[in-house]
Formats: C-alpha cells, structure tokens, sequence
C-alpha cells in the first residue's frame, strides 16, 4: 500500500515542488555568499554588521521555511489517502459491495448491540431471513449484469419495507436476513413487514426491458428462552425458513419449537440413512399382484423396509422423502433392487417384479446402465422386470426420461406408468414413451363404489388402455365389493391389502412353496451354480 503513494501524476508533482523550493534556498545562499564576499565564515563574522547579509539570511529562512511546509502539507495529504484507503478496506469488509446491505459478520456485531440497547427498555428483537427462488434462472437467462440488478432491486424493496432501525445484510447469494425491534404485544407488525416483502417480490421486476418474474420465502424467529443471541435467533430463523419453503413460494412461518424436532428427527433419519445402506439394513418387501379373473398370482411389488436396529420395521413414509432431499434416493433403490432380484431368480419364471423408480432417478443418464448391470450380476431376467415411473418425472424431464425409458426397453424391461389419473394425466405422455402398461392409482380405486364421475373415469382409462395395447393394474384393491366392481369393468391385474399385506422374503418363500411356483431345483450355468446352491438351501 505504501509503494502506491510514490507512483503516479500526484509524486511527479510534489517532486516539482520541492526542487523549486530548494532551488530558491540555494539562490538565496549564493546571494548570501556574494553579498559576504564569498566568504561564507566571513558572513557569519558580519551577519550582525551588513543590512544586506540580514536580507540573504532572512530570505535564507523564507526558503527553508517554504520547503519544510512543503514536506509537512505533502504528508498531511498522504496520510489522508492511506486514511481513505483504511475506511473503503473497512467498509467493503463490512458490507456487501452489490447491495450495500451489511454482511453476516457485520449483522451479528448490529444484531448484539440491538440485543444490548432493547432488553433494557423491556422490547425484544425479530430476525426475518429471505429466500430468493428464480435469481439463478434470470442469470442464467439474460446474464449476470441482470441478476445483479435483480439483487439490487430486492434490496431497494427491503430497504423501503423495514423499519427504519433494522440492520438488514446479504447472507448468501440470494439470501438476505434483518434484525429489527419487536415487541412482543404487536406481533402483528412483524407480520406485515414479512408480507409486504413477499407480496413485492412475487410481482414482476422490469430491468432495463427484462421481465422477470421470482418469488420468496421467508422465517421469522423472535428473542425468547433459548435464543437470546445472534447465532441462536439466526439458526431458528432459517428452520422456519426451511418449513415456509415446503410449504410453497410465497410463503413465510414464524418458528416454533415443533420445526426444530422435526429437523432434528430428519436430521436422525438421514444419519441412519447414511450408515443403514450399506450395512443391509434396508430390505426388499413384497406385495402380491393378481389376476383379477383367475386370482392367479401374476408377480410382486417390490417395496422398501428399513429394518432398524433399534426402532424396529420403519415404513417407507418415514424415511423416503429424507433419502430423496439428501440425495441418497439411488442408493437406497438400487440395494433394496439387487436384494430383491437376487431372491427372485429362483421363482417360478411366470412370476415378474415391479419396482419404482423416484422422480430424481430419472435424472441420472446411467440409470439404465445401473440396472442392466444389476440384472446381469443377480442372473434375473430382464423380461420379468417392470419398472413404473411416475408422470410427475416425465415433467421434470421428458428428454432425458425419453432416453433412459429407450434404453431399458431395448434390454426387454417393461415400462409401467405408475399413478395415473392422480393429478397429471397426459395423454400425449402415452405416445410420447413405450409404455407396456398403465397403473390407475389408488385414490381412484378406494372410491370407485361411492363415485358414479370415479367408476366412469376407471372405465375410460381401461377402454384407452385397451385401444393403445397397454395392460393395466389397479392398486388399493383392499375389499371384495371393489374387486367386483373392477372385475365388471375390464381385464385387470389387482393388487392392495384384499391379497395380503406387503410381506419380507420368508413369507414369500412359504407362500410360493404352498402354490408350488418355487422349484426346489434349476439348471444353472457353472459360474452361478455356488450362488443358486446357496439359495437352495435356504429355501428347502
């Protein structure tokens, strides 16, 4: 930083300066010696003798005068750059450079000294964090000059929106948080100041003829019994900032203390998650699926049990949804898979396996790879394996989904489009993708004898089914009356709780050894014949 102030217009011009200055103190010693006779220890004998050598000495001093208020205003000025230097250093460590807004470190030193000067006056304080969904995308659009400017816009509407004391900072690239006074008999006024900046911000923004359009949520969390610092307020701000967002856009909740169980326990189920795959604890369970004729078994769903060590049997509703958000969702599908496979090689070959694919696992190009690789490691043939997919993952993504539904056709796998008639329903996703068969979700079967619109409905999609050459399955057949009523229908594979709850590999063996669709022996090649051998075994 030094080096700087010797650089530039600013040093060549006091340099100038100074060799005048000193110029005119050495013209005024060669008067001076002149004037003495050049002699300049005569000089000083007749310095208090000669008027002219009292002139040369006084302009003497002038001269050096002039050059040391030189040196003095130069440095005065130097000093108040590097002063400026010092303040910008600061202020840019202390605030966000694009917004103006204080940074997180900055907020906390605010958020301490608001703590400080409220709880003397019998107040309290309110952090509301900000999420911004869709700043990304408009980046990613128009540029990151546009996204900036969507920053800058979202900060001028919190700016206008908050009270005027509030300390308000940029935490994250489109997060933003504020401290602010609240008190605890006007709760209503924490409430406006979050709706009127979530209201705004789902408006539209026009930047410079980009017409943008995000959304936000938002947390509030307010001083009380275990949060009576920065750290504290800010950790449950973002809990009910994480809550608001499951909720939908747009939304924003006040922390409770019921958000941060929940988090704890889904933090508990993703720790299990993490240890319990690859340590086999999550486990193949089977539901049957008929023929609704005959009632012959026709095959099994293939559903996931978390065999806990010390909770027990956990359902999939408990633990799913964790897997998914953490990403774990492949993993834990592709062990329960191979298990499943793996014993079901050994059935009767009439027998066939659904297994469902998450919406996120149709995002992975390998996915088709993944399971080839399973069928060819476990023996299980491809032609006995039908995997469902939702159409809420054609949405996400149809062109991937289109190629990796292509790839495991090539391999002989049947396609299933599962849950349909739950919600989405596209026709056109019928003659986009190979479907080999249709899977009318429960929600309309559990209805069918109390809903004239339902029956009708059933029987429109078993005549498109019918029309298109796709098979269908009925799920939640759980009473004989629904049988019956979809039995009139069509030609329909059934499966739900009518045939039995979903059930773990020994209850299987038994009930296929019962019906006699598990052969006590097959002719295997030499490669697999230690593996079957073992299976044998355990199922004589």
């Amino acid at each position: 930083m030094a080096s700087s102030l010797f650089d530039g217009p600013g040093w060549k011009s006091s340099t100038a300066k100074d060799a005048a200055t000193i110029s005119v103190a050495v013209s005024a010693v060669l008067i001076f010696s002149y004037v003495t006779g050049f002699d300049l220890g005569g000089a000083t004998r007749l310095l208090f003798f000669k008027a002219e050598a009292l002139a040369a000495f006084l302009l003497l001093s002038i001269a050096v005068s002039l050059y040391g208020w030189r040196r003095w205003r130069d440095a005065a000025q130097e000093l108040a750059i590097l002063r400026a230097a010092e303040r910008q250093s600061l202020s840019l460590t202390a605030t966000d450079p694009l917004t103006g807004f204080l940074n997180r470190a900055s907020l906390c030193e605010a958020a301490n000294h608001m703590f400080a000067i409220t709880r003397p006056a019998g107040r309290s304080v309110a952090m509301l964090k900000v999420d911004m969904d869709g700043v990304r995308t408009i980046s990613d659009l128009y540029g990151q000059l546009a996204g900036d400017g969507l920053l800058r816009a979202v900060a001028a509407v919190m700016r206008t929106a908050l009270p005027a004391d509030a300390a308000v900072a940029r935490i994250g690239a489109d997060t933003f948080a504020a401290f602010f006074p609240y008190d605890p008999k006007s709760p209503w006024a924490a409430n406006v100041v979050a709706e009127r900046i979530l209201d705004r911000l789902g408006k539209p923004f026009d930047l410079g003829g980009a017409h943008t359009e995000v959304s936000a949520s938002g947390g509030l969390a307010r001083a009380e019994d275990g949060a009576s610092d920065f750290e504290a307020l800010a950790r449950r701000a973002g809990i009910a900032l994480g809550a608001a967002r499951k909720l939908g856009r747009g939304r924003y909740l006040w922390f409770d203390a019921s958000m941060e169980a929940e988090l704890l326990k889904r933090n508990a189920v993703e720790a299990g998650l993490r240890t319990g795959i690859p340590a086999g604890q999550f486990v193949p369970y089977f539901e049957q699926q008929r023929d609704l004729l005959t009632g012959r078994l026709q095959g099994f769903e293939v559903l996931a049990r978390w065999n806990h060590p010390e909770r027990g049997l956990i359902l999939p509703e408990d633990f799913i949804g964790v897997a998914e958000d953490c990403g774990l969702i492949g993993e834990l599908s592709m062990a329960v898979m191979r298990q499943a496979l793996d014993e079901a090689r050994s059935w009767d070959i009439s027998l066939t396996l659904s297994v469902n694919m998450a919406p996120s696992q149709l995002k992975d190009p390998w996915l088709a790879q993944k399971i080839v690789k399973l069928l060819v490691e476990t023996g299980f043939p491809a032609d006995r394996l039908e995997v469902e997919i939702t159409e809420a993952a054609l949405f996400e993504n149809l062109g991937l989904a289109q190629s990796v539904v292509g790839s495991l056709k090539n391999q002989g796998i049947r396609i299933a489009l599962d849950d349909f008639g739950s919600g989405y329903s596209s026709l056109s996703h019928l003659r986009a993708m190979p479907f080999d068969r249709i899977k009318i979700d429960r929600s309309l079967v559990e209805t069918i004898n109390d809903n004239d619109d339902t029956a009708a409905f059933v029987t429109a999609i078993a005549r498109l089914g019918e029309s298109l050459g796709l098979a269908i399955t009925v799920e939640g057949v759980a009473h004989e009356t629904v049988e019956a009523r979809i039995r009139a229908i069509g030609t329909f594979r059934g499966q739900g709780w009518l045939y039995g709850r979903p059930m773990p590999i020994e209850a299987v063996r038994s009930l296929l050894a019962d019906q006699r669709l598990l052969p006590a022996a097959r002719t295997v090649e030499p490669r697999s014949a230690p593996r079957l051998r073992r299976t044998t075994r355990r199922t004589g």
